[in-house]
């Protein structure tokens, strides 16, 4: 009896030990005689569809909308900050480099550089990278990074000729020549150039590279559909329960003060199968209900080294480490970018896809996710495009955008990589994970992942 107790005892602690041991004993990603980087904090503008309360802003306001619910926020010492990198992807002629313009606006000193990158909608993470790297080689201690996009009010251009006759009026000296040359101005001239979200090498709109990306690999309608109403049901629940708290409130000159997104609605798959097809008619799947939104909105990012952080008082979210940039045939791959950039990300880390706690993706289209993750789950696609043995593995769904995402959030093209990377540090910190990974798809055939360490409570 009593070796049976002694055996029932020490079966029951080795159990225990080893169900410590396998939550606990994952290893860090600190690596010898390089920097520690970590998230302080992160917060962005509610995301608003284009046209509603935003409509008459200018980017720079929602970016210094963003850059002073950061300084609020974490109560950092404007003249603190090393330097300052921001994303934009349609960008305002009037404030060409937004990340100074919203900089000044927001109260940080002249002393402190500024400037703007883009990357098409991994515009942010690119500015959150060229933080890291900064930092890492030992440029900066402090770094604020984020995006800003304005879909309520575009460049809309004069065609070419018209453009050409305008500048050469400019240069006329004749009251002849100026005459001669508005009498050359035809009807057709006046046609604007209206702006699309469309590739310049291959003259094809997102919309319809992901309809012919979800005929390939063959996503219905009922499951786009179903992962469209997954994210909204998902992002209204973590809407509700407080869980968005890197959202500012930000009031609105001359409107009310706004404190959520207001693009999320769910819906009824009965009411969705009703919407006809955007892009491919009249055969196409993907519609307006399982597609992101143009949207408003800005986001920003406080980025140190670890070093710094808690010298000044922080306790840090999160660690960011190794990240990746792919490109592919952005004909018949444009939106792959998460399936050629996990793999490279995890293994550059040392990880399996079965390490990871929690998974951000950004969702252009419904059909972009699930073709994305069939590519991942495909030996075949991993042997003949990839040069790999076998395939990458899709993130199971219980950890994969788990308070909605841009389907349902919104997507700002060039903020959308801050929420990414925020999300994860916040999702780590309340389902206490290790390990977050981010990817996304880009215009161009590119794609970006990072992994996302928590810090330790």
């Amino acid at each position: 009896f009593l070796l049976q107790k002694y055996l029932y005892f020490k079966k029951t602690y080795i159990t225990c030990s080893e169900k410590i041991l396998s939550t606990k004993s994952k290893k860090t990603l600190a690596k010898p005689g390089v920097k520690n980087i970590v998230l302080v904090d992160g917060v962005r503008t509610p995301f608003l569809q284009s046209g509603t309360i935003y409509a008459d802003l200018m980017p720079h306001d929602l970016a210094r909308a963003a850059l002073q619910g950061l300084l609020n926020r974490t109560g950092l010492p404007k003249d603190a900050v090393d330097y300052i990198v921001y994303g934009t992807v349609i960008q305002e002629v009037k404030t060409s480099n937004v990340a100074r313009e919203a900089a000044l606006g927001a109260g940080f000193s002249d002393k402190t550089p500024a400037h703007t990158v883009t990357m098409a909608c991994i515009s942010s993470n690119q500015a959150m990278t060229t933080a890291v790297g900064l930092i890492a080689a030992g440029q900066c201690d402090a770094v604020v990074a984020g995006g800003v996009e304005f879909m309520s009010d575009v460049p809309i251009r004069h065609s070419r000729r018209m453009r050409k006759t305008m500048l050469s009026l400019n240069k006329a000296k004749t009251l002849g020549a100026r005459l001669s040359l508005l009498g050359s101005i035809r009807l057709a001239h006046l046609a604007p150039e209206l702006p699309a979200v469309a590739e310049f090498s291959t003259a094809e709109t997102m919309g319809h590279s992901a309809d012919r990306l979800a005929a390939a690999f063959g996503v219905s309608r009922l499951e786009q559909d179903e992962f469209a109403l997954r994210s909204h049901t998902l992002a209204k629940k973590a809407q509700d329960s407080g869980l968005l708290s890197d959202v500012i409130s930000f009031k609105v000159p001359g409107k009310d003060i706004v404190s959520k997104d207001n693009g999320i609605r769910p819906s009824t798959m009965e009411q969705m199968a009703k919407l006809k097809p955007a892009f491919i008619k009249p055969h196409g799947t993907v519609t307006a209900a399982n597609s992101s939104f143009l949207t408003d909105g800005a986001s920003a990012v406080l980025i140190m080294s670890e070093e710094k952080a808690l010298a000044m008082g922080y306790k840090p979210k999160a660690y960011l480490r190794d990240f990746v940039y792919v490109s592919q045939d952005p004909k018949d791959q444009l939106l792959l970018g998460p399936t050629y950039a996990t793999p490279k990300v995890l293994e550059k880390s040392g990880l399996t896809l079965n390490d990871i706690d929690v998974f951000e993706f950004h969702e252009a289209f419904a059909g972009q996710i699930m073709a994305n993750l069939k590519a991942m789950e495909s030996d075949w696609f991993a042997q003949t495009y990839m040069g790999r043995k076998t395939k990458v593995g899709a993130p199971p769904m219980e950890k994969f955008n788990s308070w909605g995402g841009s389907l349902s959030l919104g997507h700002p093209f060039a903020a959308t990589g801050c929420r990414l990377v925020t999300t994860v540090a916040h999702r780590l910190q309340k389902e206490g994970g290790q390990y977050g990974l981010v990817a996304a798809c880009a215009a161009g055939g590119q794609g970006h992942a990072m992994v996302i360490e928590a810090y330790p409570q």
